[in-house]
C-alpha cells in the first residue's frame, strides 16, 4: 500500500469516528430531552394537583433532580452549610436555560424564583412556575419594572427566601456580566443575608445556541453568605457579591476593562 492510499484510508477511518461520535452525542441529547419532557410533565401534574405551596414545592424539586440522574450527568454541590437556616436570598450566575432547573433541583424548596417576566408568554410553563410560588419581573417597562421590585420587596419583608439571576439574561459568550441591583435592594430593605451561588457546568451541557443537550459534569458551589447590613447600599453589596462568584466561577468578567494596545 502506498503513501496515497495510507493516507485515503487514515482520512477514511477519521470520518467514520467523527460520524460516529456525532451520531452518540445526538442519540444521548434526544434521549435527555425525552427525560427532561417526561420529569416536566411528572411535575406538572403534581404542580396542578397537590395542595400546598410547599409540598408541591417538594414534588416538583424531586422531579428537577431526576433528569441529571437518568441523564447520567456527575453532579457535585458543596457548602449547603452556607445556606442559613432562616430567609436569605441567593443570587447565582447565569449561563444557560437549565440554571433554574438547577437551582430549584438542589436549593432547599422554600426558595422562591425570580423570573424574567418574558415567560409569561409560555403559558404551560408559566403556571408551573406560577403554582410553586415564582416571582416574575418585567425588564423593559419602567412602570411594571417598579410594581414588580416593590412585590419583591414585600415578599422579602415577609420572610420569603427568594432566588435570582442578578445578570438579568445569558448569552453564548462565557463570562460573568452586570448584576441588576433588584435582589441586594431587597436584601438590604429585609435584612437578610445574600448567598452568593456559582453553576458550572451548565453552559456546556447546554448552551445558550445548542440545541440538544451533552454529557458534562455540573459542581454547583454555595459560598459563604453576606451581610447586608455591612454594606452602604445595594451597588456596593452587587459587587462583593460579584466579586466573591467571581472567584470561584471558571470564566472571565465581563466588565473588566480591556487592556490598551
Amino acid at each position: 500500500m502506498n503513501s496515497n492510499d495510507k493516507a485515503t484510508e487514515a482520512l477514511a477511518t477519521t470520518e467514520k469516528s467523527t460520524l460516529l461520535q456525532s451520531l452518540i452525542a445526538a442519540t444521548y441529547g434526544v434521549y435527555a430531552w425525552l427525560v427532561f419532557i417526561v420529569c416536566a410533565l411528572a411535575a406538572l401534574v403534581c404542580a396542578c394537583c397537590l395542595p400546598g405551596l410547599l409540598r408541591r414545592r417538594r414534588w416538583v424539586t424531586r422531579f428537577a433532580r431526576l433528569p441529571f440522574r437518568l441523564a447520567f450527568i456527575p453532579t457535585e454541590i458543596s457548602g449547603l452549610e452556607h445556606l442559613p437556616e432562616t430567609h436569605s436570598v441567593v443570587v447565582a450566575n447565569h449561563a444557560s436555560y437549565l440554571d433554574g432547573v438547577i437551582l430549584q433541583a438542589f436549593l432547599p424548596p422554600r426558595f422562591s424564583y425570580v423570573i424574567k417576566g418574558e415567560v409569561r408568554k409560555v403559558p404551560i410553563v408559566h403556571f408551573l412556575l406560577r403554582r410553586i410560588g415564582a416571582h416574575f419581573v418585567d425588564r423593559y417597562s419602567p412602570g411594571a419594572s417598579a410594581r414588580d421590585a416593590r412585590t419583591l420587596l414585600r415578599s422579602a419583608n415577609n420572610g420569603q427566601s427568594l432566588a435570582f439571576f442578578p445578570e438579568g439574561t445569558f448569552s453564548a459568550h462565557p463570562g460573568l456580566a452586570a448584576f441588576r441591583p433588584g435582589a441586594f435592594a431587597a436584601a438590604i430593605r429585609a435584612e437578610v443575608p445574600v448567598v452568593p451561588v456559582v453553576i458550572r457546568g451548565a453552559r456546556r451541557i447546554l448552551p445558550a445556541e445548542r440545541m440538544l443537550p451533552r454529557r458534562a459534569a455540573l459542581t454547583i458551589d454555595i459560598l459563604a453568605t453576606l451581610d447586608p447590613q455591612s454594606f452602604s447600599n445595594s451597588k456596593a453589596l452587587a459587587e462583593a457579591a460579584r466579586q466573591r462568584i467571581l472567584s470561584v466561577l471558571d470564566e472571565p468578567d465581563l466588565l473588566a476593562e480591556t487592556p490598551a494596545a
